[in-house]
Formats: structure tokens, sequence, C-alpha cells
């Protein structure tokens, strides 16, 4: 019997190095006493044209030792059948949803109890008592499966059905669910996570009968053509956007302010002119940015704040495309009057106005306001300060990723997504005979080699990249991806990346709807005093100008490479 979490996981190892072409090790999502909650995930989980049903199985949401034993039972029987009934199946598992309950009972070390409350409301993702209900929610929402099993040890078998899925009661002769706030109620009904329905059955039964009624599960299953749940079906409508028509969407609502001047409002402005560019709107879209933007070259250093800060300087680096798009040269004035700002600390310090800490922040703020004031004014001080930061920056480790600073040592996701795009906003203005660009180019290389590792089999890269279940973040994973894109696109990469952007393109496409809604973006983050901290950082779904704004430049480069290639 399995009765603590090491053991659970020496045997999902064991299974998942049993049948490598068939799951992968994973998690999806953490306790209060920060364990993974463990997954064994089947290879074909997210692949967009698998013709197999996706099946979740999902046991141990009250503790029960008995209820993961048994669901463990019908993994090493799959593990052990080479082919058959399976083939047609893409079967994963979530074997102990309450992790810190296993053995113990209901209740998770918080005095939670993850197997009611559903659909939770707020909380994503460090509800203080409930933390595993919003991972599960998210998670089985975005996997997207055709079918969940909710297995549960007992002497007689019970069948139970939700909503969705209705029409399976009559061949299980099943009932309806008598749980109406747990897990698989909530999925049968509405829309839940923005998407659709997923059916659901929950199986009662004993050891000794859980081989006979999978087997009859399994072929009502077969002898059913597939039919993709509702959820899946919305993930593949999203999933079948252009990167343009993804784009569109997102410029209707973000980049059409500028109050505060702050990056996150810079980069959606950039991004509108940066897609009008492609659809033939330059002129229209460049006259009202201009409108919007008047006055700011008048307010001088004002306009970042007293003392100046970096964010809000980076809030300008829109000004180089109005101008090009405007042809005037005057419409790019700004620039200057932010980069002026920055001044030289001394050999191997950051400059002053950037956090002395070094904060990977200050690598995007820096590479974006510098590098353009470089190509505006031709001024060698402003790139070769800038080279000078980012060459020196000392939080890049062997493994390729980035502390958020010297005094945070841990890989925050999005703290790597403002390194990848300092480093690739760096490399975009250098000039190649710049003596720092090799070394530049070698640090973007090191990360960009090291990142795949760390991205989920659904494509997203995690809130904290090197701990297995941290929330799936959308910003971050925009971010890398955004600079990925351009690293293949100007050649700083070559084609092996590709599949890596793919699924993070595929990732953020599903996470982001016609609405410019998104997914997961972690709200605005200073330096955190603790791992724990990031991974409770609350993450942001709807409209979110930071996360949106990051969407928006990745589809729009997306586009771009799509038309080079």
């Amino acid at each position: 019997m399995v009765e603590n979490a090491s053991r659970l996981t020496a045997e999902l190892r064991s299974l998942a190095q049993s049948r490598p072409e068939m799951w992968r090790l994973s998690a999806c999502g953490v306790t209060p006493s920060e364990l993974p909650i463990r997954a064994l995930v089947h290879v074909d989980a997210y692949a967009p044209d698998t013709p197999r049903a996706r099946l979740l199985l999902v046991a141990g949401l009250t503790g029960e030792a008995k209820d993961v034993e048994l669901t463990l039972d019908v993994l090493r029987r799959v593990a052990s059948a080479r082919e058959g009934p399976w083939e047609g199946i893409a079967l994963s598992a979530i074997p102990c949803a309450n992790r810190d309950g296993l053995g113990l009972g209901p209740e998770n070390d918080a005095g939670g109890r993850p197997s009611t409350g559903y659909p939770p409301e707020g909380g994503f993702f460090g509800d203080p008592t409930n933390p595993e209900s919003r991972y599960l929610w998210r998670w089985i929402g975005f996997q997207a499966p055709d079918l969940v099993v909710e297995l549960a040890y007992g002497e007689g078998t019970v069948w139970e059905v939700n909503e969705a899925a209705a029409d399976l009661a009559p061949a299980l002769a099943a009932r309806d669910l008598a749980a109406k706030d747990g897990l698989l109620a909530a999925l049968g009904t509405g829309t839940p996570n923005g998407l659709g329905v997923i059916p659901g059955v929950r199986l009662t039964c004993s050891p000794t009968a859980v081989d006979g009624l999978f087997d009859r599960l399994n072929a009502e299953l077969r002898r059913r053509p597939t039919r993709p749940s509702a959820a899946r079906t919305a993930l593949d409508a999203r999933r079948t956007r252009s990167p343009l028509q993804v784009a569109r969407a997102l410029a209707a609502v973000y980049g059409h302010s500028l109050e505060p001047v702050v990056y996150t409002q810079g980069v959606a402005i950039s991004g509108r002119l940066r897609l009008a560019a492609l659809d033939g709107t330059a002129s229209e879209t460049a006259t009202d940015v201009k409108a919007l933007v008047e006055g700011l070259t008048t307010r001088g250093d004002d306009a970042f704040g007293s003392p100046p800060e970096t964010a809000s300087m980076a809030g300008v680096l829109w000004a180089d495309e109005l101008a090009r798009a405007t042809e005037v040269e005057g419409d790019s004035d700004v620039l200057p009057v932010a980069a002026r700002l920055y001044r030289p600390r001394g050999e191997g310090q950051p400059p002053w106005p950037a956090d002395e800490d070094f904060r990977v922040e200050d690598m995007f703020f820096a590479g974006a306001v510098l590098g353009r004031a470089f190509a505006v004014t031709g001024d060698n001080a402003y790139v070769d300060m800038l080279a000078d930061f980012i060459v020196a920056t000392p939080t890049q480790q062997s493994n390729g990723l980035f502390w958020h600073c010297l005094s945070a040592p841990h890989f925050w996701g999005r703290g790597n997504g403002f390194a990848a795009m300092g480093l690739a906003e760096t490399l975009t203005y250098l000039p190649t005979d710049h003596p720092k660009r090799p070394a530049v180019l070698a640090m973007f290389r090191q990360q960009m080699e090291a990142l795949p590792e760390f991205q989920e089999q659904s494509g997203m890269y995690r809130q904290v990249l090197d701990f297995l279940g941290s929330y799936q973040e959308h910003t971050a994973t925009c971010m890398i991806g955004y600079a990925m894109a351009r690293g293949i696109r100007l050649g700083w990469l070559d084609s092996s990346y590709g599949a890596s952007l793919s699924r993070a393109w595929q990732a953020v496409s599903e996470r982001t709807d016609n609405a410019g809604n998104v997914v997961d973006g972690c709200t605005g983050t200073g330096v955190q005093s603790s791992l724990r901290d990031y991974l409770d950082r609350e993450a942001i779904s709807g409209f979110d100008h930071r996360t949106g704004s990051m969407a928006l430049w990745f589809a729009v480069e997306m586009e771009r490479l799509s038309r080079q290639g």
C-alpha cells in the first residue's frame, strides 16, 4: 500500500520509466507544504492532432490511501499491456490530488479540503487553505481531457456521472453524482475555465473488480465514436487562429493608453504599431498613437517619476516605431530624453537608476531604451553603457537561467522572460562589430539552450521555472517565446528551437481568447523574500495589461517569423 508521498513519487517514476513512449512524470500543482502534486502525463495529452481520446484518472482528493492504490493498480495494468485496448487512449493520471492528506484524512496541512468547493473562486494560486483546488481546476481545464474518471475504493460497485457525461449513464447503469460541489460536478456544467464542459465519471469499486469495470468502460469508449470534450473543442478553435488574428484581438484592447507612463503600456503601443506595419494600417494607427502620446516630450524628466523609475522610462519604447510610421524624425525625441537619465555608476555596476542588486527587469528596460536611443541618435555612449551593464550582470547561473536578483536567488519565470527579452533587445541594436556582442550573444544562447528543459508538456513555462507543479504562467511564456522567435528570425538561433517555440505559441494561443482575455499572468512582482512568496504570487486572469502587451509582441513576432519562412 502506498501510504506516503515519497513512495508515491517512486511508484510513479517507476511507471514512467517503464513506458517512456507513453508517460512523463510531471506535477499539476503545489501543496501548502510545498510538495508537488504528482501527475503521470501521456505524451499525447496536449498533442493537437492526436486521434486518441484523452482520459484523465483522478484519485485521492480525500487523502484515502486505498483510493490512491486503486488508481495505481489501473496504471500498473496499463503499463504492462503492450498492446490492445489502451492503444486508442491517451491516459494521464493524478493518483493523489490531496498529497498532504495522503493516509491522514480529508484535510491538507492548511486545514482545507481539496475534495470540495468547486468551482474555486479567486485565490489563484495562493489560497491559504485550498490551493490544490485552484491548481486542479486550471490544470485539468487546459489539459482538456475528453473524460475524467475519479476512482474511489469501496466494497460494492457504484457508477456516477456528471451532467456532461449523462449519455454514458445507461451503458454503465450510472446514477447522477451525489456530491454537487465536487470537482467532477463543476467540470460538467457551465463553461469551466472559460472553455467548456468536461464529462466526468466517478467509479467506486474494490480492487478485485476494478480491472473488469475498466474493461467495461474502455469497451464503451471504443464502441462510441471519438467525441472531444467541449473544453478540448474550444482550445482547438483558439489554436486554429493565426498569429495575426490573435494579434488583432489583443491590439483591439491593449495599447490604447499611456497613463501611467510604464513599460506595460509602452509595449502594447509598440505592438499596435508593429501590427499595423504588417496589416497595412500604419498611417491610421500612427495618427491614433500620436494623439495618445501628445505632450509627453514636453513633460521631460517628470514623465518618469522623481527619482526616475526604469519601468517608466521603458514606457517610451514605441517612439522609434512611431517615427518610422509617421516619417517625422521628431516623433522619436522622447527616447534620448529617457536614455539621458541613465548614468554610469562605475565598472561592474548597473547604471543609475537601475537597481544596484542587478534585478533582471533592468536588463529589459535598459535594452529597450538605450538600444533604441543609440539607433535614433547614433551616439555610441548609449550602446556602450548598455553592453557594459549586460555583460557585467552576475545573476546568470551555470544552468543558463537567471536569478531574480542577487538577493533573491530564485528562478522566477517572468524574471527569466525579462532577461531573455533584455538580451534580445540588446542584440537587436548592438552593432555586429561591437567588442562585447559575442559575450551578449553567448549569454542569450546559453539561456535559450537551457529553457526547453523547463518547459511544460503544454508548452507553458512555470511561475518558478525549476519548481515542478508551480503554476503555468502566461507572461513568462510570451516573453521567452518572443525572444526565441526573434532569435530564430534574426539568425541568432538555429531551427532546432522551432519545436519548443511552436509549443509555446500553442499554449499562449490557447490561453488568449478573442476578447483579449488571458489566463494566469503573474501580478506585479517586486523582489520577494522567499520561494513560497514566488509560488503564491497572485495570478491574474481576464484583462491584464502586463500579460496582454507581451502576448501582443509575441503574436506579432510569430507573424513576422511565418512571413520570413
